[in-house]
């Protein structure tokens, strides 16, 4: 396995892998039609670019050529204290072979390499993942509900984990 940095004409991957990864992570805490809705709005090509243009990172995991997760690290500032973990999204079927400790490790060093105090992220207080970053030291520093269109909401703990220099 390895964890490469994806290039603009690249960020399909991200796309493809959303689709197959938010059913089994949302199917049963987020509508069909909410489902749909965010993934549209998250995760078009034009939304990917824009991120990718104003300076967040794209990391994918490959077996081979094959796409197994990614990761998307959003740096907020050039003097930012924290960098903001956007994403990290693994196949079910590759779940529990450390692929997401491998991304945890992989944004911890990046923020740590830009001189960020903190890693920050948004998670739903519904995922599963909410344990493995408790199990990582982030700590949930609130519970907020961010409107996010069409009468849907985003339902999420705001995480933090302090770096350590």
């Amino acid at each position: 396995m390895e964890i490469r940095l994806l290039q603009k004409h690249e960020l399909f991957l991200t796309r493809n892998l959303a689709e197959k990864i938010w059913p089994s992570a949302y199917g049963t805490i987020l509508s069909k039609e909410q489902l749909s809705y965010m993934l549209n709005w998250m995760y078009s090509i034009e939304t990917l670019e824009k991120s990718f243009d104003k300076g967040n990172e794209f990391y994918c995991a490959f077996d081979n050529d094959l796409p197994l997760g990614f990761l998307e690290l959003e740096f907020l500032n050039e003097e930012a204290d924290s960098v903001k973990l956007q994403k990290i999204y693994v196949l079910p079927s590759e779940q529990n072979k450390g692929i997401g400790k491998n991304f945890l490790q992989l944004a911890l060093l990046r923020a740590k390499n830009r001189g960020a105090r903190n890693v920050i992220l948004q998670v739903n207080r519904a995922n599963k993942a909410v344990q493995f970053y408790l199990n990582n030291n982030f700590c949930i520093i609130s519970e907020e509900d961010f409107p996010i269109g069409n009468d849907y909401y985003m339902n999420d703990y705001v995480m933090e984990k302090t770096l350590i220099k």
